[in-house]
C-alpha cells in the first residue's frame, strides 16, 4: 500500500494512476470529503485528511510501504507541515517517503520554492531510513486550459514574457517517474529533477501549438500590472512569473531519462496526446 497526499489534485491523480498501472494498492488522501470519481474508478482507498491541520497520521500511515508527500499548491502551511508529516511517517516507521518538490527549490524570491526548500532540508534531518526528492519544472499540461482560447483567436498568452525558455514536462512523466522513486531499490537519499526535453520560448510554444491546431497562432506578452500582490498565493504566482520572465526555467532532461528508461515526452508529443473533443480541438487521428 503506497499512501499519495493531495490525491484530488491534478499531480496526486496521475501518481495514482501511475501506481496503478505498476499494480500497487494505493491509498489516497483527499482534503475534503465528497465523490471522487476518477480515483475511486482506479480503485484507490480514499481517506479525508487536512494536511496543515494536527491529525493523528498513524492510521493513514497504517500498513503502508511509502508515502508520496504533495503538498497543495501555493499553500502558506508548507514550510512547516511537510516537516512535521516527516516527522509522523518517521515515528510510524514508514520503509519510505518520496517528496514531491519543485526545480531549483533554492530559488528563495519564489517563496513557494523557498517552502519547498525548507522542506527538503527538514527531510535529510528526518531521520526516516529511506527518502527521495522528485524537482519537476513546470508542467506542458499548465497550458492545456488554454488552448480552447487560443483554437478561437490564434493568441497564446505567456506571462512570463518572448525572450526566456521553459523545458515544460509532460505529468504522465513526473507520474511515472514518482512511481519508480515509491517501488524501486538503489535511490535513497536522491534528489531526482524532471524537465522536460526542450527549452522552449513562447514563441515556439505558440508555432507547436498552431501546427497542432492547423492555424497560426502568434505568442502574447501578458505583462502583469501593479505592485506584488500581498497575499501568499498571489504574490507567488507573480514572483514565478517574474523571475521566469527574467531568467527562464531550464534544465536538463538526462535525470528524468534515466528513471523513465526512456526520453521523456516533447511538447508536441504532449499536444498530440490532448483528447480533442474535451479541449475543443480538431481531431488529428487518422481517419
Amino acid at each position: 500500500m503506497i499512501v499519495v497526499t493531495a490525491a484530488g489534485g491534478s499531480t496526486g491523480t496521475a501518481v495514482v494512476r501511475a501506481l496503478r498501472a505498476r499494480g500497487r494498492s494505493v491509498r489516497a488522501v483527499v482534503g475534503r470529503r465528497g465523490p471522487r470519481p476518477e480515483l475511486t474508478a482506479l480503485g484507490a482507498e480514499l481517506v479525508v485528511a487536512e494536511l496543515g491541520r494536527p491529525m493523528a497520521w498513524s492510521g493513514v500511515l497504517a500498513g503502508a510501504e511509502a508515502l508520496y508527500l504533495i503538498w497543495p499548491n501555493f499553500d502558506p502551511d508548507e514550510a512547516e507541515g511537510a516537516p512535521a508529516l516527516f516527522a509522523e511517517a518517521r515515528r510510524a516507521g514508514l520503509p519510505r517517503v518520496v517528496y514531491h518538490s519543485v526545480l531549483r527549490p533554492q530559488l528563495r524570491v519564489m517563496p513557494h520554492h523557498a517552502a519547498k526548500d525548507r522542506a527538503e532540508e527538514a527531510l535529510d534531518g528526518s531521520g526516516l531510513r529511506s527518502w527521495r526528492v522528485l524537482q519537476p519544472c513546470a508542467y506542458a499540461d499548465n497550458l492545456d486550459a488554454q488552448l480552447p482560447a487560443v483554437q478561437a483567436d490564434g493568441r497564446l498568452r505567456s506571462p512570463w514574457g518572448l525572450r526566456t525558455a521553459q523545458s515544460l514536462v509532460d505529468l504522465r512523466d513526473v507520474a511515472d517517474a514518482a512511481a519508480v522513486l515509491l517501488t524501486e531499490d538503489g535511490l535513497d537519499g536522491g534528489t531526482f529533477e524532471a524537465a522536460g526535453p526542450e527549452a522552449l520560448t513562447a514563441p515556439r510554444i505558440a508555432e507547436l501549438v498552431g501546427e497542432r491546431l492547423g492555424r497560426a497562432v502568434r505568442a502574447e506578452d501578458v505583462v502583469p500590472r501593479g505592485e506584488v500582490p500581498t497575499s501568499y498565493a498571489a504574490r507567488c504566482r507573480r514572483t514565478m512569473f517574474d523571475h521566469y520572465r527574467a531568467h527562464g526555467f531550464t534544465g536538463s532532461p538526462r535525470v528524468l531519462t534515466d528513471l523513465l528508461g526512456r526520453p521523456p515526452r516533447t511538447f508536441a508529443e504532449h499536444l498530440a496526446d490532448l483528447d480533442p473533443g474535451a479541449l475543443g480541438l480538431p481531431d488529428r487521428t487518422p481517419a
